[in-house]
Order: C-alpha cells, then sequence, then structure tokens
C-alpha cells in the first residue's frame, strides 16, 4: 500500500524545506534507510531517508523547489499501483490512507497537515477534532533523533498558550532544546509527564478553546486510551515534527486531570523545575539547586534566583549516609538520551565496520618550540590539538580516501574538510564540527574548539554543530593518556586518537637523549582506507607536525 512521504521538519525551527538534490528517481526501488534526497532547512543541507520500502512512484516537489513542512514530497508504493486518489486529494495524509484501508488494524502511525487534522478524524470511529482543536506531537529536533525526553514542561493543564511560547525542554539524543509553540489557545492535555520518553511524531500535547473536551480525541491518539499502557510505539516513524500536524502514536498513556493544577518546585520523581540558564549558572557556581527557592512561574528557578542565592550551612540530611562495613549499596541512574544513542551507534560502527588500527609515535621537539614562539605574539593562544586538527585537515586534502564515507553502492570522496572534535560531557561524549578547518587558521580553530567545548557541557549546542564531520579527532592526552584506540564516528572513514605528550629517552644520531614523543593511533575502515592508504596518510600527517611551520606555507 502506497505510503505518502511530506516534507520532514528537520529542525526546531523549519518551516520549509528546498529539495537541494533527489538520490532516487521515479521508478527506483526503495530500501528502509536509504537516503531519498538532499534537504535545504534554514541551517543546514541535511540528507533525508527513507522509513518505508517500496518503489519510488512520485515526486511532489522537484530539485531547486521549496515547500511547507507537511506538504507532499513523494510516494513510495508497490510497483506499478494506482495512486490517483492520493493525487487528486493533493496532499492527502497517512491517517486518511490508512483509515480509509486499514480500519481492521490495531494501531497506525502516520503524518498529515494541519489542514487536514478534522478531514482525517471525520472517518475515525471517534469523535471529531473540534473547532480550532490542536494536537501537538513529540518534535525530531535533530535528524538522528529517534525518541524525545520531556525534561521540563513549562506550560501546565489549563494554563493559557501563545503562539511562540515555550512549551516544554526536550531532551534528545544530542542536547536538551526548548521546544516553542505554533499555536495560540488552553492547554488542555498532556501527554506525557517530565521524565517520560516518547518516539518522534507521539502525542505529547492537546492545545483548544477553554473548556473542550479532549478525551475522546487523546483515547484515538493513544490507539485505545487504557490498554495503550502496555502496547510499545510502533518503530516506523515518519521524519515529522511538532506544531501544526496531528499524527496517529501509541505512546504511554496517562490519567490526567483536566484541571489546572498548583505545580510544586519538584515533582513527584524529584525533577527541579529550574530553567537551563539558571542550571547553567548554578554549575558554574557550585550552588546545589536543591537550596534555592524558585521565584518563576510556579516556583520555577530562575536566573535572579541563582544571582541572589546565599548558600546556608549544610544540614545534615545533606551528609554522607553511613554505610557498615560489608553493606552492599549501589546507586541507579536511568540511561539518558545521549547515553543510549551513543550505545547504538557505536556498537553499529564497530560490528559493521572493519576497524583496523596503525599506530605511529612522533617527535614534538619542533612542535613544542613553535608552539612555544607562536603564543609569545600578544593576544594569541592556542594548543597542540589545534595544531593536530589543523594537521589533520591539511593531510586529508592529500589523502581524499580517508576523508571519505561508504554507502552500500558507492564511496563519497569529500572534496571539503570537516574535522569533528570528540568533547566529553556528563552524559558521554559529543562530536562539534569544525567546517573547513583546512582553511581556518590556528587562531581561528582553537577559538572555534573553545566555543564548542564550553556549549558542549551546558548542552547549547545546536544539532547542525554537531552535523557533517569527514574525519574525527580525539585527544585524551590532557588525561595522561598515553595512546588509546577509538570507534569510528560514523559515517566517516577514520579517527585520530591522540595521546599525552611524554618526555622519554630517545636516540638521535646514535646518542641517547632525552626527547618529547607523542603516540598516535588511526583506526580505518576497511572498506573505504586500505592500509597503504592510511600509512601514506600518516607520514604526511609527520612532516606536518614534526615541522609545524609547514603548516603556514
Amino acid at each position: 500500500m502506497a505510503e505518502v512521504i511530506n516534507m520532514p521538519r528537520l529542525s526546531d525551527t523549519m518551516e520549509e524545506g528546498t529539495v537541494a538534490s533527489w538520490l532516487k528517481k521515479v521508478g527506483d526501488k526503495i530500501e528502509e534507510g536509504d537516503i531519498l534526497a538532499e534537504i535545504e532547512t534554514d541551517k543546514a543541507t541535511m540528507e533525508f531517508e527513507s522509513f518505508h520500502e517500496g518503489t519510488l512512484l512520485h515526486i511532489g516537489v522537484q530539485e531547486g523547489e521549496t515547500t511547507k513542512v507537511d506538504k507532499l514530497l513523494a510516494i513510495i508504493g508497490e510497483e506499478g499501483e494506482d495512486i490517483s486518489a492520493l493525487l487528486d486529494a493533493g496532499e492527502s495524509t497517512l491517517e486518511d490512507k490508512k483509515e480509509k484501508s486499514e480500519s481492521s488494524q490495531d494501531e497506525t502511525e502516520d503524518t498529515s497537515s494541519e489542514d487536514n487534522i478534522k478531514d482525517a478524524s471525520k472517518t475515525a470511529e471517534t469523535n471529531e477534532i473540534p473547532e480550532g482543536v490542536t494536537v501537538v506531537t513529540m518534535p525530531r529536533l535533530s535528524d538522528t533523533m529517534e525518541e524525545g525526553t520531556v525534561a521540563t514542561w513549562l506550560k501546565h493543564v489549563g494554563d493559557t498558550v501563545e503562539e511562540g511560547d515555550i512549551l516544554a525542554e526536550i531532551e534528545t539524543d544530542k542536547a536538551t532544546m526548548e521546544f516553542e509553540s505554533f499555536q495560540s489557545g488552553i492547554l488542555l492535555y498532556v501527554g506525557l509527564e517530565e521524565g517520560d520518553s516518547a518516539k518522534v511524531d507521539a502525542l505529547l500535547a492537546i492545545i483548544g478553546p477553554e473548556g473542550t473536551d479532549v478525551s475522546g480525541i487523546a483515547k484515538n491518539y493513544n490507539s485505545g486510551g487504557e490498554s495503550a499502557k502496555a502496547e510499545k510505539p510502533v518503530e516506523k516513524e515518519a521524519p515529522k515534527n511538532e506544531g501544526k500536524t496531528a499524527t496517529v502514536a501509541t505512546p504511554k498513556a496517562q490519567d490526567k486531570k483536566t484541571e489546572a493544577q498548583p505545580v510544586p518546585k519538584t515533582n513527584n520523581s524529584g525533577r527541579i523545575f529550574i530553567s537551563p540558564l539558571a542550571k547553567k549558572m548554578a554549575e558554574e557556581k557550585g550552588i546545589d539547586i536543591n537550596e534555592v527557592q524558585g521565584s518563576g512561574e510556579n516556583g520555577r528557578v530562575v536566573k535572579r534566583d541563582i544571582e541572589s542565592f546565599t548558600s546556608s550551612v549544610a544540614s545534615s540530611a545533606s551528609a554522607a549516609k553511613f554505610v557498615p562495613t560489608g553493606q552492599e549499596d549501589f546507586d541507579e541512574k536511568p540511561n539518558s538520551q545521549m547515553r543510549k544513542v551513543i550505545a547504538k551507534r557505536l556498537a553499529e560502527s564497530k560490528f559493521t565496520a572493519p576497524h583496523y588500527y596503525l599506530n605511529v609515535e612522533f617527535d614534538m621537539e619542533n612542535a613544542m618550540a613553535f608552539r612555544a614562539q607562536y603564543n609569545s605574539l600578544p593576544d594569541t593562544k592556542i594548543s597542540y590539538n589545534d595544531m593536530i586538527v589543523k594537521a589533520c585537515a591539511l593531510a586529508l586534502r592529500q589523502h581524499p580516501q580517508v576523508n571519505s564515507q561508504w554507502f552500500a553502492d558507492k564511496m563519497k570522496l569529500n572534496n571539503h574538510v570537516h574535522i569533528g572534535v570528540a568533547v566529553a560531557v556528563e552524559d558521554g561524549l559529543v562530536v562539534p564540527v569544525v567546517k573547513f578547518a583546512n582553511e581556518q587558521s590556528l587562531p581561528q580553530i582553537n577559538a572555534a574548539v573553545k566555543d564548542f567545548a564550553g556549549r558542549s557541557r551546558s548542552k547549547k549546542l545546536t544539532p547542525q554543530e554537531m552535523e557533517g564531520s569527514t574525519f574525527t579527532v580525539s585527544n585524551l592526552g590532557m588525561f595522561g593518556i598515553e595512546s588509546f584506540t577509538s570507534i569510528i564516528n560514523q559515517p566517516n572513514s577514520a579517527i585520530l586518537s591522540v595521546g599525552a605528550i611524554l618526555e622519554k629517552p630517545v636516540v638521535k644520531n646514535g646518542q641517547v637523549v632525552a626527547g618529547n614523543t607523542m603516540k598516535l593511533c588511526l583506526a580505518c575502515d576497511h572498506r573505504t582506507v586500505d592500509g597503504a592508504t592510511g600509512a601514506q596518510f600518516l607520514q604526511t600527517l609527520k612532516g606536518y607536525i614534526e615541522n609545524p611551520v609547514t603548516m603556514l606555507v
């Protein structure tokens, strides 16, 4: 049965997209995970993959054309299938189509535009969606996001919501981001409690006129209300997002109260209501946020509360508890979205890409002298890591095979060099990207990496700043690690692991003298990078690192 593919929302601010290029054409066979097209958003040009299998039957937006989010993009179905009804309906939705042809199914998952919400509901066996009511679904806030967690609700049932108001803070696999409303009205229903997770496009909230009964709508979208509690969301999702769309999904049902309730500083799970800025300031000042009295809406801790806070003497309750000798004890910490995605992607990389490793040791005498002389210039400071990033970028231009990406039917040799720099954060690891690193000066690379590192730890990086790398550098030298191996950050073909600079005896001109060396390990994907190719890249890199003045030529 044909599947309607709508223009996805690939960023939280995206309202329309332009088809930069189609990678599939009408008549082509499509597998789940195939890249259909490259979509240009308001922030970046991103690859858009298919969540369906079949034949590409229709393309609704040609290359270079622009259309609104949720408008008809393509149709995938069985070869020779009649799709005239879908085309006649213009931008008919998956919900329209599935309700007409699959009414016997227990659950459906689909996408639809705001204009079709009422029409779709008329054919359902539940109440029609009343005038002015809008269903808000879990947004896709990054191209890799598959599910989200509600970190904080900033609006509560009964609150008035204006277009542009922040509804909630959503924790994705990469960052915690504010999610704003695209509608005005009263928040009538909340589908997820704070700390709950759901797949993209699952029911998040319902907004509409005050007093509107939405119990039937919520039950409909939860595919059976109370019985849905024991069911899991369908795992295939159309890459849709929030705002002016309605989507049938099966998130965990909740018992809700429709009246506005006073909200305490914490909920039943102990979560503290605090703005991201206030949380960051508290961490920087070493303030225990449990001691701070919030003055914001519903007791939320805001910036002014942190600025005016004076810490009290620690109470006995905050003292470490006594644990008798021999008693087993442990703490449990739920896996964050970031940690779950890191685990999934690294496992996929390790077990799908055939890794091999090349180990080298570089003489760092000239590099150390170069850095000291460079940093003697006024208002100039660079790190060894900046030098390594620059050297890698220049070497990659000479060895495009190492700067490549593997696909089932082709290999992409990138002419641009975007270096991902691994940064450790509390929940795991993020990889912000220094774009066009080969064209940037050492001070520019230093400034970019410092900015990324600072915002990484406060979860202020945007998804676009963590996308598009063609090679990755992971440096543990500052922790005293002599050498290590890394897992390739796919779709890259290689990652460089950088160890500490060690003072040790070395042989020069037949004499044992004191020297400084650094060990590096290049992990390569054997599908794209042969051993000789990786070795040649390291030889070029060695020339830049051991003679850094050549990077300025």
